[in-house]
């Protein structure tokens, strides 16, 4: 009898350990004692089929050096060529990936041409040997194109059974449909997605969301050289006719595309400047000094740079810049200090290279208050100097700006208060605005940031919307008067064009204007994907807006929560979750990734994680509507009627725009009927969550209702949402 465990002898074969286990069986590390050489054997369940002999000995024949060997067959196990090694994962750089793609196509082709599919190509199928080469393993459920057996092609819908790795399969195998070499053409365009991407092409919170995703989406954009891209993209497409008809067409595809190796361009982050000054208060100034900095190496062609939310994310840490760099991944780090005294200023900067810690650049600033924008100039000159790069023109001059150091110093402080986001900081910051303005009427900037003051108190329900949103837009026009081209105002019109006044077609005009800016701000993604897509259902395009605002900002705190409320809405809840997790551990104080949480927690009746993320976020931010009612839902739900009567009294108290809030208190509650008279009041007053949240899961009881259609065509909505 075969002895398997340890030291057990199978036929010729001494087990030496178990390498790996699972439901379809075991792989064992042996030694085959006749030719004194390392195999691995597969043990499966049952005994191997006449089809699995049939394919063993197909793969056999193969001889391929890109391909695991079967030596050996036995009753219930293959014995295998021992690879060492580890599979395949990315990113890796193009012209790896592009020799890496070829290697597993030469072995494909070779398959191929002998009639053998593989049927389960996967990175975890593919291992990088400890020579740098590739070994394509486990043919063992590929099916010989000349195969009889219909079972392995039933449609999965009917028959239950997946063969196959979901996020991998082609949209025929998906569908039970007979299969040929371009369903692995679809798989190999899969995995080489991944290797250079990192990430898989197709992603979903479950099996059917998966196979949903495969056989209905487009992949989101592949950072790669256009010519790679468009090969991927060909071999990912639906259609089977559509993508490349042979392996062999793939690799000429591959020899023949000009991927070029492009070397990175130099990348930079500009860490908040220490305030040294003997006032403490006047770290609105070294704030405001980094961000102008920041902003004018943002017009520096050829040089990325971190936004400013990441690079902020490190102030007050002991972080080494080594690992600063590696956690932005770029290549520079600006670190420095001011000291004000008077109408003097210190401004002393460091150019560092964290591979060797080395300076490049270290300069100190000696000046009056009054030339603090030669300052920023200078500095910025000075940092493309020394990475060989060049100002677009001198210094950045736009009408967005001021010359008046008054107007610019209480801007300063009116935006350190604005991106605090509390009820008393949004006070202060308006203070400081209409204050810049009487310095500078001119100041688009100030009358930008005005705008967003007065949005911001309608988006959070501090105030009625019909207070204050025309007095945002008067402010956005105004700054549009005085710059034109100015992003962040063209996307707050976008936005209260949409939200507001329902027009959706001149929203969508207004954002692909602000949207035309190189580079584009990432508030002007936020806006787009909060104020446009999500409204009509587009979720995935909204998160995957999000995503390239990010790999700018990837600390960015706000950007982060608000992908994760758009995976939620997409039906992504375990990405979602993922990525509000990834806020807290950013900053746990921010309130909305707590409520993010507790939101995609409620929508799964998952009621005591989503009350310990509810009171998290109320006990952060009580003043806004929508951290009582998701607390006081969730505490109902669950039995604590008496407090979550209190809060709920509370929340039908609040001086500001509570419409929402009770719509989705109701909501968690099954209140459908009272959720929509809520909706149809929030709707007349202009609630702008209203439209933002219409689409999450929680609101599809309201998405049914007879009133629905009414309600919808009111807003100029579709009244059926897209499919995800």
């Amino acid at each position: 009898m075969p002895q398997w465990e340890p030291d057990g002898a199978i036929g010729p074969y001494v087990l030496l350990s178990l390498v790996a286990q699972g439901g379809m069986g075991e792989v064992w590390k042996a030694r085959d004692t006749r030719l004194n050489r390392l195999v691995a054997i597969k043990r499966t369940k049952g005994e191997l089929s006449s089809q699995v002999q049939q394919e063993a000995r197909a793969v056999a024949a193969l001889n391929h050096p890109h391909i695991c060997q079967v030596y050996d067959i036995g009753p219930d196990y293959l014995v295998l060529e021992y690879v060492t090694g580890k599979p395949l994962a990315g990113p890796v750089a193009p012209d790896v990936a592009v020799r890496l793609a070829d290697q597993i196509a030469e072995a494909l082709e070779q398959a191929h041409q002998r009639g053998i599919i593989h049927r389960d190509l996967k990175p975890s199928n593919i291992h990088v040997t400890d020579q740098g080469t590739i070994k394509l393993l486990d043919f063992g459920i590929a099916q010989a194109a000349h195969s009889a057996d219909t079972d392995i092609t039933q449609p999965l819908l009917d028959s239950r059974l997946v063969v196959g790795t979901p996020s991998y399969m082609s949209p025929e195998q998906i569908e039970g449909k007979p299969l040929d070499q371009r369903s692995d053409i679809f798989s190999f365009g899969a995995v080489l997605y991944e290797l250079l991407s990192g990430r898989k092409p197709f992603r979903g919170d479950s099996l059917t969301s998966t196979l949903a995703a495969v056989i209905r989406d487009d992949p989101p954009p592949l950072d790669a050289p256009p010519a790679l891209d468009r090969l991927v993209r060909r071999c990912l497409a639906k259609d089977a006719l559509a993508r490349f008809q042979h392996m062999g067409d793939v690799r000429a595809a591959l020899a023949g595309a000009p991927f070029e190796v492009v070397e990175p361009p130099p990348s930079i982050a500009v860490l908040p400047l220490v305030n040294l000054s003997a006032d403490p208060a006047d770290v609105y100034f070294s704030d405001g000094l980094t961000e102008e900095i920041l902003n004018l190496l943002a017009h520096v062609p050829g040089l990325k740079v971190t936004a400013r939310a990441s690079s902020f994310a490190f102030r007050g840490k002991d972080v080494d810049v080594r690992q600063i760099a590696e956690r932005l991944q770029v290549k520079y780090v600006l670190e420095g200090s001011v000291r004000r005294a008077g109408n003097r200023i210190r401004v002393m900067v460091q150019l560092v290279n964290p591979a060797d810690t080395y300076p490049v650049l270290s300069e100190r600033y000696d000046r009056e208050l009054a030339d603090v924008f030669e300052v920023q100039d200078e500095i910025a000159t000075a940092i493309a100097d020394a990475l060989k790069l060049k100002l677009a023109s001198g210094r950045v001059a736009s009408r967005a700006a001021t010359t008046d150091v008054r107007a610019h110093e209480a801007f300063l402080k009116g935006r350190h208060h604005l991106l605090r986001i509390t009820p008393e900081s949004l006070e202060r910051s308006k203070e400081y605005f209409v204050q810049a303005l009487e310095l500078d009427p001119e100041f688009a900037l100030a009358h930008s940031h005005l705008a967003w003051y007065y949005f911001l108190l309608a988006f959070h329900g501090l105030r009625p919307s019909r207070e204050v949103i025309p007095l945002a837009r008067t402010a956005a026009r105004r700054a549009l008067e005085h710059d034109p081209s100015l992003p962040q105002a063209r996307s707050m019109l976008a936005s209260i064009t949409a939200l507001f006044d329902y027009k959706w077609s001149e929203a969508q005009d207004l954002f692909r204007l602000a949207l035309t800016t190189s580079p584009v701000p990432g508030d002007v993604r936020w806006a787009y994907g909060n104020s446009y897509l999500l409204p009509f259902g587009r979720a995935a395009e909204a998160a995957d807006e999000l995503h390239r605002a990010l790999e700018h900002d990837p600390l960015n705190i706000v950007y982060r929560n608000a992908r994760s409320i758009f995976l939620y809405v997409a039906g992504r809840h375990e990405q979602a979750t993922r990525e509000a997790q990834q806020a807290i551990e950013i900053d746990d104080r921010y309130w909305g990734a707590h409520f993010s949480l507790g939101m995609n927690y409620a929508s799964r009746g998952m009621w005591t994680d989503a009350i310990v993320a509810a009171e998290r976020a109320y006990a952060l931010a009580p003043w806004t509507p929508c951290t009582p009612a998701l607390l006081a839902g969730g505490l109902r739900r669950s039995g604590h009627v008496a407090r979550a009567d209190e809060l709920c009294e509370r929340l039908n108290e609040m001086p500001g725009q509570r419409h929402w809030g009770m719509v989705l208190y109701y909501l968690i509650c099954g209140s459908t009927e009272s959720a929509i008279e809520w909706l149809a009041s929030a709707i007349e007053q202009r609630d702008l969550m209203t439209v933002i949240q219409i689409r999450s899961p929680l609101a599809a009881p309201m998405r049914s209702h007879p009133r629905w259609t009414q309600l919808a065509t009111f807003m100029n909505l579709p009244v059926h949402e897209r499919p995800r």
